[in-house]
């Protein structure tokens, strides 16, 4: 606890001391550190007179492979974002949520960032779906979260010219995503949620995040052989192949989920990536 304490305090402090970076407007993404999406063993059925809180996060809509396959309840990729699993999970991701997406927002709009927001979160639930199957129950906004730590780093990526410090920008960046991926190799934590997440907030941020290049807005200064075009032709490319990622990723997913293939199976080590085990702890509890 003290180490993470510390690497807060010196986050803070290099934000700070380097406004210039490209990266302030990360703001205090280091809460990120602590979301995890939980996820629930399925030991047994839930009949309606019981409430325990697996069975009310199950009936409330808690991300479910059977009933989204084979009871056609594709809606709980979606209603599992809203469900946390105890008053301190929803707390950590809603902090998590104001200082990383608040200055997102104010740059690019809250239904740019929503939209990345919502299907970011869907990204991580069909992937999730696809290699927990029916082993578990999963909620949070964490799929969701990782979505916009993904388009942070396509967006710094996109608009590489614009900014200043790029070095450190990017690296710090990294660094945080690094280390929420890498925590969520522990047990209980939907891995495979934060890096559907992850994956499409970062192809949404070529798509939904270009800024234009400088001297496009004061292109009527100009004369009109020297005006420049809106975007780079880079920008455009990135924009295109993300595009076509994504559109690709969620139809091949989407089929996959629906006709009940088990991503495992043309994957076999694709289970280390959600946990690890270890001596201290068993991957199947």
């Amino acid at each position: 606890m003290k180490i993470w304490l510390c690497y807060i305090i010196l986050l803070d402090k290099w934000i700070a001391w380097h406004p210039e970076s490209g990266i302030h407007w990360l703001g205090l993404a280091w809460y990120s550190f602590v979301h995890l999406e939980n996820v629930g063993n399925k030991g047994t059925q839930c009949p309606k007179e019981v409430h325990t809180p697996y069975c009310s996060l199950e009936k409330m809509g808690a991300l479910d492979w059977a009933k989204v396959v084979h009871q056609h309840q594709w809606w709980r990729l979606f209603s599992c974002i809203w469900l946390h699993a105890g008053l301190i999970h929803l707390i950590v991701n809603m902090m998590s949520l104001l200082f990383i997406g608040i200055r997102l927002e104010q740059q690019f709009g809250f239904v740019r960032i929503g939209i990345i927001y919502l299907l970011s979160g869907f990204g991580g639930s069909v992937l999730s779906a696809l290699f927990l199957r029916n082993h578990y129950i999963s909620v949070g906004a964490s799929g969701a979260l990782f979505g916009l730590l993904g388009c942070m780093l396509s967006e710094l990526i996109m608009n590489w010219t614009i900014y200043s410090n790029k070095a450190a920008a990017i690296t710090t960046l990294l660094f945080i995503i690094a280390i929420n991926l890498a925590i969520g190799i522990l047990p209980h934590a939907d891995n495979f949620a934060h890096i559907g997440g992850f994956v499409s907030g970062f192809l949404f941020g070529f798509v939904l995040l270009a800024r234009p290049q400088f001297g496009w807005m004061e292109r009527h200064e100009l004369p009109q052989t020297d005006q420049p075009p809106k975007y780079k032709t880079y920008q455009y490319v990135l924009w295109g192949a993300a595009l076509l990622l994504l559109l690709v990723g969620y139809v091949v997913g989407m089929a996959m989920l629906f006709k009940g293939k088990n991503g495992n199976d043309g994957c076999h080590w694709c289970r280390y990536l959600n946990c690890v085990p270890s001596s201290r702890w068993k991957c199947s509890t």
